[in-house]
């Protein structure tokens, strides 16, 4: 699995939650393209993960207050 934001074959496991926990604010929202600097699709490719992660449990839906 290959982890460079420029990479083209790059994809996201919902399994690696340490990656997805990079993509994602205090908050517990998925960050924007604007700052992850990722491509349209690859964005797309993360939201899925971390809402198939969510899913699953095994990252939290909201931060812990």
């Amino acid at each position: 699995m290959k982890r460079y934001k420029n990479d083209p074959d790059m994809y996201f496991d919902y399994r690696d939650v340490k990656t997805l926990q990079r993509y994602v604010d205090a908050y517990g929202r998925i960050e924007p393209i604007s700052k992850t600097g990722l491509s349209a699709k690859q964005q797309r490719q993360l939201a899925v993960a971390v809402k198939r992660a969510r899913h699953l449990a095994l990252m939290p839906f909201v931060a812990a207050a």
